[in-house]
């Protein structure tokens, strides 16, 4: 079975990767990286940017100036890259951590022009720091990213299985959606996917696909075309 995409950007949910109790489920995150070595095996470019939800919340700051704490959210999200920087060279893979924001002696400071080298060479990219600027979500760093290197879909690896028409935590009558489109989840004010980020995908013609990361495996069953989650055009 071959790939159904070559270059793709992968938002990990930083809240999928904790632990009962812990920041990171090392074993997990072990786990997870082992299927997209997996996956740059099979020749898929790869390219992650993280989520921080399971170290901090920029919105449930408790009274913080807002810019504050998103830069503090931006710091969590470089955390959980070195983890998973450390993960991959563990298994002898050189990946290589990104941030937007310089953080010389931490990480390498993006460039797009370096990141696109790094995933042509078959390193795993970690794309730390968010948009190197307050008031935007991990969300919407991962669909800007994978504008900027070309990414064939933008995989959205989520604590939820696939998008609803609802929160179904909290509707029991919430449907799942196989397949959508931005201006639906736009309309609908549907928030598995944040609204700037929705925008910018549909204004950019692009692919986002929407799964559940209960399952390591799910991350290379997508990759190679089942019908998991949701497929938002």
């Amino acid at each position: 079975m071959e790939p159904i995409y070559k270059r793709v950007l992968l938002k990990l949910s930083g809240e999928a990767l904790a632990g009962d109790g812990e920041i990171l489920d090392h074993e997990y995150l072990d786990e997870v990286c082992g299927v997209i070595a997996d996956c740059l095996n099979d020749g898929v470019q790869i390219a992650i940017v993280v989520g921080a939800g399971n170290i901090w919340r920029g919105k449930k700051g408790g009274g913080m100036e807002r810019s504050l704490a998103d830069h503090m959210g931006m710091l969590a999200t470089t955390i959980n890259s070195l983890a998973i920087q450390s993960a991959f060279n563990r298994r002898g893979i050189d990946a290589r951590a990104m941030s937007a924001i310089a953080m010389d002696g931490f990480v390498e400071t993006y460039s797009r022009d370096k990141a696109v080298r790094h995933m042509e060479k078959g390193r795993p990219v970690i794309f730390a720091g968010g948009m190197g600027v307050p008031f935007f979500s991990t969300d919407t760093a991962a669909v800007l990213r994978g504008a900027e290197i070309g990414a064939d879909v933008v995989l959205m690896a989520k604590n939820i299985d696939a998008l609803y028409t609802a929160d179904p935590k909290k509707d029991p009558t919430a449907k799942k959606l196989s397949n959508v489109t931005f201006d639906y989840i736009l309309e609908n004010h549907l928030a598995a996917i944040d609204s700037t980020a929705a925008s910018f995908a549909n204004d950019n013609k692009m692919t986002v696909h929407m799964f559940g990361l209960d399952k390591s495996e799910n991350i290379r069953r997508v990759i190679m075309g089942e019908a998991l989650g949701t497929i938002v055009k």
